[in-house]
């Protein structure tokens, strides 16, 4: 493993491009510490310090590297990037046109990326206007009396805005500049780089606090989490399929073997980030309510990471996202097609129809290991938190944040390998 390294490093082209990748992720966690026009940082601190309960700004600060409630220039992370993706690729199936520049190729894809650049800009506007009156009305910091932002006049409020939806847009053209010239892609990078710089504070207060046991326990689980991610992540169920021989001109096509790969896990961590995100919406609703109502009292009792009812709509929504974002990402019909249209047919199965019910039959049994898998991932965090007698905002991992952590280094690994390969290297993965 170190001999692999140090040959990528011998590699001048791999070694530029790694150089690059480090660079660039550098240079977005220096962005996470500029404060935003107006911010007192030091009030900031204060209020972090003072900061005892979990908010439901706390994913994506964990996100954005803690740089959300710093109120830094690039206080909105990755976010609404992450935001406008998964909103095109919802429109697909309402939006026959969104469908069909997915199935263009190249030209369809790129224009398609430029939808979900004008989108992300919009989300940043939105979300940046929420942020700074969430912060002038103090709501972002519960209980603290600091006054957080100097400058409340509108002017204040108009550079604040711009300034942070100027940082999304640089965000994503660092992404961008990864993709095209370093390793691995971009915008999932950034998002490795902003989860893994916050854990080791983490876990240095938490044994501060004198729980050196429990940060223990967290590595270990940790360790064992990131061995069932990755060997669950890599499994497949390998469909064989075989296409018949045929005649263009002289030359002969076909008469090969080969299979069609489906993963246990199709969907990977977009489940798990849907019923986060529709979660913190009667938190957020409830902060708009009279704290000595009895709905609102309800919700901050039962909508923590410790209340059953918490835990139970977790894993349910975790379930029906798994199910339907696999519906609409894999479609067995065409599938089919397209393999009927090249000759090729499943053994034992005759091509069109019976074969786009085999798929759809081994993909719902493949889902319904997979949906379980994410919800055991997604909720043995919040499980981990009640032994340990931790508050929800102390454990430095989710099961959101170990899914991507592990997929995106078993992403970059295999590229560095293939780069290696190319050079007539050994690879990470032999």
């Amino acid at each position: 493993m170190l001999s692999a390294f140090a040959q990528a490093f011998r590699t001048p082209d791999l070694r530029r491009k790694l150089l690059f990748s480090l660079f660039i992720m550098a240079m977005f966690r220096m962005g996470s510490y500029i404060p935003a026009p107006g911010v007192d940082s030091a009030a900031v601190q204060r209020c972090l310090a003072a900061q005892n309960d979990a908010s439901l700004l706390d994913l994506v600060n964990l996100f954005s590297g803690g740089a959300l409630l710093q109120l830094s220039i690039f206080a909105l992370g990755i976010m609404p990037y992450i935001t406008a993706s998964i909103i095109i690729q919802l429109l697909r199936v309402v939006v026959p046109r969104f469908d069909d520049l997915h199935k263009e190729g190249q030209t369809g894809q790129a224009t398609l990326t430029q939808y979900t650049r004008y989108l992300t800009i919009g989300l940043g506007v939105l979300q940046s206007a929420t942020l700074i009156s969430l912060a002038r009305s103090g709501g972002m910091f519960p209980g603290c009396s600091e006054n957080i932002i100097a400058d409340t006049s509108v002017i204040g409020f108009l550079v604040m805005l711009i300034v942070m939806t100027a940082g999304t847009a640089v965000i994503m053209w660092l992404g961008e500049l990864i993709t095209e010239r370093g390793i691995g892609n971009g915008m999932s990078l950034l998002i490795f780089t902003s989860i893994t710089a916050t854990m080791p504070t983490q876990l240095l207060a938490i044994g501060q606090s004198g729980k050196w046991g429990a940060v223990g326990a967290i590595i270990l689980m940790m360790l064992g989490v990131t061995a069932v991610v990755v060997y669950l992540e890599q499994a497949q169920r390998r469909i064989p399929v075989q296409y018949a021989k045929r005649m263009v001109g002289r030359r002969q096509y076909g008469g090969s073997t080969t299979y069609l790969p489906l993963k246990i896990n199709m969907s990977g961590v977009i489940p798990v980030i849907f019923a986060t995100s529709i979660l913190a919406l009667p938190p957020m609703f409830a902060q708009f309510g009279d704290p000595t109502s009895a709905w609102v009292q309800w919700i901050g009792t039962n909508f923590n990471q410790t209340a059953w009812p918490y835990l139970t709509a977790y894993g349910l929504l975790t379930l029906f996202f798994t199910f339907f974002y696999t519906a609409i990402t894999f479609n067995p019909d065409e599938v089919a097609d397209n393999m009927k249209r090249y000759g090729g047919f499943v053994p034992g199965y005759r091509a069109g129809r019976p074969t786009a019910e085999y798929l759809r039959y081994v993909i719902n049994r493949l889902t319904t290991a997979g949906a379980l898998y994410l919800v055991v991932i997604a909720l043995l965090p919040a499980l981990l938190i009640i032994p340990l007698s931790l508050s929800a905002n102390q454990m430095p991992f989710g099961g959101t944040t170990l899914l991507i952590v592990v997929g995106v280094g078993l992403q970059t690994v295999k590229e560095i390998n293939t780069q290696l390969q190319q050079h007539h290297y050994e690879g990470f993965l032999r």
